[in-house]
């Protein structure tokens, strides 16, 4: 009996299968690691350990848990003082440690965030370098709207806008609207730029470009502009005629607050008998602790206690203008010192004759007190006709998109 015997190519199926796993492994090679790349260095090539300074954390105590030598960290201490100071770091401060990635883990980088814009990184492999850095930031712009309701912080919280849109609009307009005298319906627009830090974080307000706010009916305008090619002149604020919206005096010496009392010659007190008793000043009423500002720039001729007027500051402004500020918690001036319009002088307290906490804001004109919202106040210069082009043609376009906002 003959038998017949069939040899099949095994090593074709072999190849075969030999080749999958060729494929396989070619896959396999093509599927690199995503390198992340940040304060300047490839992370991939460090345990990254990220934390904050706590109650108690030293620089010293920091490096040495991950092997840095005391000799290093007292050559940063001494050595690198004007560039980083190691006794001035921060509770809740972000940091980040680069390691080697070893078993040793020891720390070869140290990074330091002072703020979300701003870190400085000491690179301690081989010899010691401390450098300071900025994130790369985006600038956004935007634009907003609202209507009061109650007032200007309630309505930028009612639109989901920063607090410190508030504040800089309270700045731009300081001088030519009372912020506590706002009324429902009054209602404003602004044009502005958002940081964005590494193109993702929010990084807050960068600046407002244009705005527009109605108070009373009255539209104001205001356009931040500085010319091309003045590098000393300051960036300002103009209305859309190129008014300067900056005046010799602001409104009032506190923000957000509102008039309890107002300058009264004839004023009458139920306490007094109803006798005349003069009130020669304007009560802004604000919690304690609330900053007081200089009206604008002088010399401090007084800050004292004395009396009824419990604890005060006056300021000489010019042959003219005086201003005084009564009960004070605390003053935060010396006789003599100059002082600009904006600067803290003082505290909302409740020192001398007062019922509640306010400041009373008193304003001399020639020697004479006289009621400071009836007077015809000294005004900036407006901007210069030479520049009226350049403000006009930048300020059109602005102004063609405050108008079509809708509130």
């Amino acid at each position: 009996m003959k038998y017949l015997f069939f040899i099949f190519p095994a090593f074709l199926f072999f190849s075969s299968c030999s080749d999958e796993i060729k494929q396989d492994e070619q896959a396999e090679e093509i599927e690199e690691p995503v390198l992340v790349e940040e304060y300047g260095y490839i992370l991939n090539d460090f345990n990254v350990i990220r934390d904050t300074i706590r109650p108690g954390d030293t620089f010293g105590g920091i490096l040495s848990e991950y092997g840095v030598s005391q000799n290093k960290i007292f050559e940063i201490a001494t050595g690198f003082r004007d560039h980083f100071d190691v006794r001035r770091i921060g509770i809740g401060k972000p940091y980040v440690l680069l390691n080697s990635k070893d078993s040793l883990n020891q720390t070869q980088v140290f990074i330091y965030e002072t703020n979300k814009v701003d870190y400085a990184v000491i690179d301690l492999r081989d010899s010691i370098s401390v450098v300071h850095e900025k994130k790369p930031v985006t600038l956004i712009e935007k634009e907003a709207s609202g209507i009061i309701t109650s007032s200007l912080s309630a309505t930028m919280a009612e639109n989901n806008l920063s607090p410190y849109m508030t504040d800089r609009l309270a700045n731009i307009y300081a001088w030519t609207i009372n912020f506590f005298q706002l009324q429902p319906g009054d209602n404003f627009k602004v044009i502005y730029t958002e940081k964005f830090i590494s193109d993702s974080i929010p990084g807050g307000l960068d600046e407002i470009k244009a705005a527009y706010f109605e108070h009373r009916g009255r539209p104001i305008y205001a356009f931040n502009f500085k010319p091309e090619n003045e590098a000393d002149m300051i960036r300002d604020y103009y209305d859309d005629e190129a008014n300067n919206l900056r005046r010799a005096f602001l409104k009032a010496p506190v923000k957000f607050s509102r008039i309890s009392s107002r300058y009264n010659l004839n004023r009458r007190i139920a306490y007094y008998g109803y006798k005349v008793r003069p009130h020669k000043g304007t009560d802004f009423a604000a919690p304690v602790g609330t900053p007081i500002l200089a009206t604008a720039d002088g010399v401090v001729t007084k800050a004292e206690r004395r009396g009824g007027n419990g604890i005060y500051v006056k300021i000489k402004h010019n042959p003219t203008y005086e201003t005084q500020y009564l009960h004070m918690k605390k003053y935060n001036v010396r006789v003599g010192q100059y002082v600009r319009q904006g600067d803290v002088i003082g505290w909302v307290g409740m020192t001398g004759n007062t019922g509640g906490p306010h400041v009373c804001y008193r304003f001399w004109k020639n020697g004479r007190q006289v009621d400071p919202f009836r007077e015809d106040l000294p005004k900036t210069e407006p901007l210069n006709a030479k520049y009226h082009d350049e403000y006009y043609a930048k300020i059109r376009p602005l102004r063609e998109r405050l108008d079509c906002i809708v509130n």
